[in-house]
């Protein structure tokens, strides 16, 4: 090993990167195998999520986009994955040997997208807060290989939120019924976005991933990244959102109890109960959601056709 830890933290901060795992320390191959697996298991079960929804897509041409968004995130996993496989770790059992609750996955991609606004609503915000979380990677991370990989991943991220745009603003247009199904989506999947981001800073000790230069910006930097492109797009589109910008503070506000309790039965979000601890938010999470074997099942009953991909 090259390196302490306090001096590979030193190094990286001020600009050195790591080409290979023989130049990490422990700690710093466990921080990054970390972030890796989660960026691995979100894109990889953000594919189940809109391929189940893709079957109310509007047209074939419409249906057509939706695949080739999910052919993109799967491919996007793969990235990851073999990344993973440098440092030693196994994609076949990632993929293939864990248990359903053990991937590392947000929250969001635990539920069901149940029409096509949920879809589009889903490229709009979830892919946004993907595009928030990997270009920060990619201008800041310390590791070389995932920084040039990110490349290709930001590229194609970017359709996915444009798609997911284009597609909500036409749904607000169409007024109506079109409308009340797209705020639906906005209602429930807007708190759950903002939750992707995890505890705020002034609960987290400490990051492995700033203090190795994995990441540039702190977990609310990210949150207010990811609303100011968000809040003011639901107002275009006349959608209504649980949070507005303070003119005193320069910051978005959240207008309910944060974090607090949701109602996977039903996707609601119970803010009439007020506030929760994050303890509580780590138990939901840990218990993961309603889709949560479905989507992993649906991965590994196609391993003949996957593992193509991972070989």
């Amino acid at each position: 090993m090259p390196f302490t830890e306090e001096e590979i933290k030193a190094r990286v901060q001020k600009g050195y990167i790591v080409e290979s795992p023989e130049e990490m320390t422990d700690g710093y191959r466990k921080a990054l195998a970390i972030q890796l697996t989660v960026q691995a298991d979100t894109e990889l079960m953000s594919a189940p999520s809109y391929w189940m929804a893709a079957r109310h897509a509007p047209s074939a041409n419409t249906q057509v986009s939706a695949h080739a968004i999910i052919q993109d995130e799967l491919a996007h996993a793969n990235i990851a994955y073999r990344l993973l496989e440098d440092m030693g770790i196994s994609k076949q059992k990632l993929v293939y040997e864990r248990e359903p609750h053990e991937f590392k996955h947000p929250y969001g991609f635990d539920q069901p997208l149940d029409n096509w606004a949920d879809l589009v609503v889903a490229n709009g915000f979830f892919d946004r807060a993907g595009i928030c979380l990997l270009s920060d990677v990619h201008r800041n991370t310390s590791y070389g290989p995932l920084k040039r990989a990110l490349v290709k991943v930001d590229m194609e991220e970017t359709f996915h939120l444009r798609h997911g745009e284009v597609w909500m603003r036409r749904l607000s247009r169409a007024g109506g019924a079109a409308k009340e199904i797209l705020q639906r989506s906005v209602d429930w999947m807007f708190p759950m976005t903002v939750e992707w981001f995890g505890l705020p800073d002034d609960r987290k000790r400490h990051s492995g991933q700033l203090e190795y230069k994995l990441k540039g910006l702190t977990n609310d930097q990210l949150r207010q990244l990811w609303m100011s492109s968000t809040v003011p797009l639901c107002e275009r589109l006349g959608l209504d959102v649980p949070a507005h910008f303070d003119e005193a503070s320069q910051s978005y506000v959240l207008d309910y109890p944060f974090p607090c309790q949701y109602d996977a039965s039903e996707k609601r979000w119970l803010f009439e109960e007020g506030r929760i601890t994050w303890r509580q938010v780590f138990e939901r999470w840990k218990g993961r959601g309603p889709m949560n074997e479905i989507y992993v099942e649906s991965i590994r009953r196609s391993r003949g056709q996957v593992s193509s991909w991972l070989n």
